[in-house]
């Protein structure tokens, strides 16, 4: 397939879709939990029904990608996705909510899938490594926005009383006086709608995988499940994703109960600082990876996050404003790090241990709730002290893991 930057713009933008409609929960988990009176492990189901997506759509995306191609995939995903926000804006309660999470989760799983063969072969193999760090710079500066476009529409929509322009009085009309973070809701289904349109006026080239990128056979999986490395490192996704939404998720509403700060104001702000740490660290990622083993990138960046969560959950207010940014800031390599160490382990079917790595996922809906769950019996501050066991497995990892390939990394020349 031929380069073509206007797809590559394309994902990009899909990018930031996902990310600006994955990361809004972490700032109005608590409206939803005040809004229909939920404990906290009831809250912590909301997380679970998005990300449980992941684990199920994951494998099966790929499937349906060798099938029907990349274009009809993710046209399909935006309409599931497009479905649940509407569904969710017009009858917003919580059954609704756990239903719309659910189908958003799915639709954005069955993207991720799709878009990262695609950024490969329609902005050149050459070039994949460069574009792919643009897509994650991309999906963090979303992250990051979604949570003060929260806080400008609940500030402005709370006892609106008209003269805010088209948008505000527009919003003001479709969501519940009682509940105007509901009107995210509605931004989310015109900005699905607005992509659909583009989606469908692009014209889409053959996307060539190659054979060892491909799903695999169902005797793959097989075959990579027997090797205990596989289960660890699908572990250490699963820990890392839990981490980030545990951590994410549970933000806002930590910093309303701990120290009365305001959900809509200093908890939004918080969580998207702790997006744009988590971005900003992946740039000095890029440059400690060419100097340094990422094992040993991997094992420091740990024990830093541990004890800046420490610090977020055990210091006072205004310590807990810059810890939690601090976190996002340590985790930031993880992900990346994991992966590679993965997929450098085995020394063939990548695609299928991909699709294993990517149900990995599923880990953004287990901790959450487990940490929701102990949280109404032993209170969220102890609750979130769990993370400190999936940090731990993930730095067991830097001592534990044997990679084929090594990351490059410049050796300065002697004299």
């Amino acid at each position: 397939m031929k380069k073509n930057y206007t797809i590559v713009g394309l994902i990009f933008l899909i990018f930031f879709v996902i990310s600006f409609i994955t990361n809004i929960l972490n700032s109005i988990l608590p409206n939803i939990k005040d809004s229909f009176d939920l404990s906290l492990g009831l809250a912590g189901f909301l997380p679970f029904s998005f990300f449980v997506a992941y684990g199920i759509m994951s494998i099966p995306a790929g499937v349906l990608i060798e099938r029907y191609g990349e274009k009809k995939v993710i046209i399909g995903s935006f309409l599931i996705s497009l479905f649940g926000a509407f569904l969710f804006a017009s009858f917003p309660s919580f059954q609704i909510a756990l239903l719309s999470l659910f189908l958003i989760g799915i639709g954005m799983a069955m993207l991720q899938v799709a878009i990262n063969p695609l950024l490969r072969t329609t902005g050149g193999e050459s070039n994949f490594a460069f574009f792919s760090v643009m897509a994650q710079l991309v999906f963090g500066a979303a992250s990051a926005i979604s949570p003060l476009v929260y806080s400008y529409l609940v500030e402005n929509l709370n006892g609106y009383a008209g003269g805010g322009g088209f948008l505000l009085d527009t919003l003001s009309k479709l969501a519940p006086a009682d509940m105007s973070w509901v009107s995210l809701y509605w931004i989310f289904a015109v900005i699905m709608m607005v992509i659909l349109v583009v989606i469908s006026l692009i014209k889409f080239g053959k996307v060539e995988l190659a054979q060892d990128e491909k799903a695999g056979t169902f005797q793959s999986y097989l075959e990579l499940l027997k090797n205990p490395y596989v289960i660890l490192f699908f572990l250490g996704i699963f820990t890392y994703v839990g981490t980030e939404q545990g951590v994410g998720v549970w933000i806002s509403e930590f910093l309303k109960q701990y120290h009365n700060y305001n959900p809509e104001v200093e908890g939004a702000q918080t969580v998207s600082n702790f997006w744009l740490f988590l971005t900003i660290g992946c740039i000095l990622g890029l440059i400690l990876l060419k100097l340094f083993d990422s094992r040993k990138i991997l094992i420091a960046f740990t024990l830093a996050a541990m004890l800046a969560l420490a610090v977020a959950l055990f210091g006072t207010g205004e310590m807990a404003l810059i810890a939690f940014p601090i976190v996002g800031f340590c985790t930031s390599v993880m992900y990346s790090i994991i992966f590679s160490l993965a997929l450098n382990s085995v020394p063939k079917n990548h695609g299928s241990f991909s699709g294993i790595l990517c149900t990995g996922i599923v880990g953004g809906a287990v901790v959450p709730s487990i940490i929701g769950a102990l949280g109404d019996v032993i209170g969220l501050r102890l609750a979130m002290t769990f993370m400190f066991l999936t940090l731990g497995f993930i730095l067991s990892i830097g001592f534990w893991s044997k990679p084929l390939i090594t990351n490059s990394t410049f050796k300065l020349k002697k004299d």
